[in-house]
C-alpha cells in the first residue's frame, strides 16, 4: 500500500511531461516554423505533432495501466496508427484481447506479458524516432546557427529531454507490478455476460 501513494504523483508527472512535449511541439512548428494550414503549404508540421500526441503522449497513456481506458485506447490507437501504420498488429491484437471480452482470462494472462513488453518497445522505437526527427529538422533548418544556442534550437532540445523523460517514467510504471490496475467489476461482470452470449446460454438478470 505504501508504494500505491505514490502512484498518483508518478502519473501525474507522465501527463505534465506528456503535455509539456505536445505544447513545446506546437510552439515550435507554430512560431519557428510557419505554423498550420489547410491549404497545403506547411503540411509538414502537422507530422511531428501527430507524432508526439498520437504516438508519444497518447500511446504512453495506453500503454500505462494504471490509467488506460477504452476510449482513450480506441483514440490513441486511431491516431498513432494514421501516423505509423506498421504497428498496427499490436494494436489490434490489444484491441482484441482486452477491450472485447471474448479471450477468457487465462488467455490474457499470457498474453499480457508480451502486450506489455512490445508495447514498451514501440513506445521506445516512437520517442527514438521523434528524437531522430528533431535532430534532422535541426541539421537543415539551423545547422549554421545551432551552435550559438538560438531559440529555436533550444527549444527542439528541450522537447527531446522531455520526451526522454515522459518515455522512462512510462516505462517505470507500466514495468512495476504493484502498480497494476487490477479489473473492474463491471468489466469481469461484462466478461462473463459475453462468454454466457457465446456459449448459447440466456444471462440471468442480476
Amino acid at each position: 500500500m505504501g508504494s500505491l501513494r505514490t502512484l498518483p504523483w508518478y502519473v501525474a508527472g507522465s501527463q505534465v511531461l506528456g503535455v509539456a512535449c505536445v505544447v513545446i511541439t506546437g510552439v515550435w512548428m507554430g512560431h519557428y516554423r510557419g505554423g498550420y494550414a489547410w491549404d497545403g503549404s506547411a503540411q509538414f508540421n502537422v507530422h511531428p505533432l501527430c507524432m508526439v500526441l498520437g504516438l508519444v503522449f497518447l500511446y504512453g497513456d495506453e500503454s500505462n495501466r494504471s490509467i488506460a481506458r477504452p476510449a482513450e485506447f480506441i483514440t490513441s490507437g486511431l491516431l498513432w496508427t494514421d501516423c505509423f501504420s506498421s504497428h498496427f498488429l499490436q494494436w489490434l491484437l490489444g484491441l482484441g484481447f482486452f477491450l472485447f471480452p471474448w479471450a477468457s482470462a487465462q488467455l490474457r494472462s499470457w498474453y499480457l506479458p508480451l502486450h506489455v513488453f512490445f508495447g514498451l518497445l514501440l513506445l521506445a522505437m516512437s520517442v527514438g524516432s521523434c528524437l531522430l526527427g528533431i535532430t534532422e529538422k535541426l541539421l537543415f533548418s539551423i545547422m549554421e546557427s545551432y551552435i550559438m544556442f538560438t531559440g529555436e534550437g533550444v527549444l527542439a532540445n528541450t522537447l527531446g529531454l522531455l520526451l526522454v523523460c515522459f518515455g522512462v517514467v512510462v516505462g517505470y510504471v507500466v514495468t512495476r507490478e504493484d502498480f497494476r490496475r487490477p479489473p473492474n467489476p463491471e468489466e469481469e461482470a461484462l466478461s462473463v455476460h459475453f462468454k454466457t452470449l457465446s456459449e448459447g446460454e440466456i444471462p440471468s438478470s442480476p
